[in-house]
This record gives structure tokens, C-alpha cells and sequence, in this order.
């Protein structure tokens, strides 16, 4: 009788040792997954915050250089582009999704790049204060796009080294936690740019 006790005492200790375990990793997958999930809608909510400045700024251009209409077209439709393409967070795994929506924010980078170096023949437009103020305001935006992909890396290793852990892994894989892709250097970016005068 004794015996019997001490066997369903064991079991009890062990299933509740067990339960706990597999409760703490469960949930801490669960708070780095929403880890995750906020930093990548901190990522959308800059690159938005850029594509509202944008028709600003096309605005002002427009009424200095209106003759450089294939440019601003560029610029509105890289803009165009740029917002149609999202990733939900429940993709953020899926490296091509996350590719894509990269390769649409570049494309809408080089049209503003191209933007600005057609108002460098514009010294009027250069010194007026609308543009000077949305020019500080997209700079200050890049910055902040920066540092957002900057924490959304962080939190999606974050998330990929808890659910790789041992054994965590066997948790993930049991509960469907799959690995998160990380923003990335598109290809040549280890190259300093050229600057011709």
C-alpha cells in the first residue's frame, strides 16, 4: 500500500513537473511570437509614416520642377507599389513574402533617391522651407525605418534562438513555432556607392 502511494506521489510530482514545463515553454514561445509580431508593425508603421510623406513632398517638387513629370510618376507609382505589398504577421516565416515586401520598399528608396538628386538643379526649391521641412522629416523617417528593422531583427532572434533551444525545439515543433525570416541587406549593399559629380 505504501508502495502504491509512493508510485502515484512520483507520477503526480512527474506530471506536474512536466506540465509546467511544457506550459512555460508554450507560453514563452507565445510572448516572442507577439514580440515579433509588434516589432514587424513598428517596420509597416514607419515605411507608412514615409509613404504619407511622400505625396507631400511630390507636391512641393511639382511646383518647382513640373517638367520632371517622369520622375514624380516614378516616385508615384514606387509609392503605389510600396503599399499594395504587405506581410502578415502570421507569415513572417516565409522568406519570399518578406523578400518581396523588401524589394517594393527598395524600389520606392531609389525613386526618392532619384527625386532628390533632380532637385539638386532647383536651388530655389532646395531653400524653400516646405521642402527643407519634409526633407528633414523623411531623412528622420529613414533613421527611424532603420532602427525598426534594426529591433524587428533583434526580436526575431530573439524568438529563433528560444524556439531552437533545447528543449524548447520539441515544444516548437509540436506546436507549430517555425522559424522567422530576418530583414536583410539587399545584394551588393557591402559595396560603398560611387558618388560622380
Amino acid at each position: 500500500m505504501k508502495k502504491s502511494l509512493i508510485a502515484i506521489g512520483v507520477i503526480i510530482v512527474l506530471g506536474l513537473v512536466i506540465y509546467f514545463s511544457v506550459k512555460g515553454s508554450y507560453n514563452g514561445m507565445v510572448t516572442k511570437d507577439e514580440a515579433v509580431a509588434a516589432a514587424w508593425a513598428q517596420v509597416e508603421n514607419v515605411y507608412q509614416r514615409r509613404a504619407d510623406l511622400i505625396p507631400n513632398l511630390v507636391n512641393t517638387v511639382k511646383g518647382y520642377a513640373s517638367h520632371e513629370r517622369e520622375t514624380l510618376e516614378g516616385v508615384i507609382a514606387a509609392r503605389a507599389k510600396a503599399t499594395q505589398v504587405t506581410v502578415d504577421p502570421s507569415k513572417l516565416n516565409d522568406p519570399q513574402a518578406l523578400a518581396q515586401f523588401q524589394q517594393a520598399q527598395n524600389g520606392l528608396s531609389s525613386a526618392l533617391g532619384r527625386l532628390l538628386a533632380v532637385v539638386e538643379q532647383y536651388p530655389d526649391l532646395k531653400a524653400n522651407q516646405n521642402f527643407l521641412d519634409l526633407q528633414a522629416q523623411l531623412e528622420g523617417t529613414e533613421n527611424r525605418i532603420t532602427v525598426e528593422r534594426q529591433k524587428f531583427n533583434e526580436a526575431a532572434r530573439d524568438y529563433n534562438t528560444y524556439i531552437r533551444s533545447f528543449p524548447r525545439n520539441i515544444f516548437a515543433g509540436m506546436f507549430n513555432f517555425d522559424k522567422k525570416s530576418y530583414f536583410e541587406a539587399k545584394a551588393g549593399a557591402e559595396n560603398a556607392p560611387v558618388v560622380e559629380f
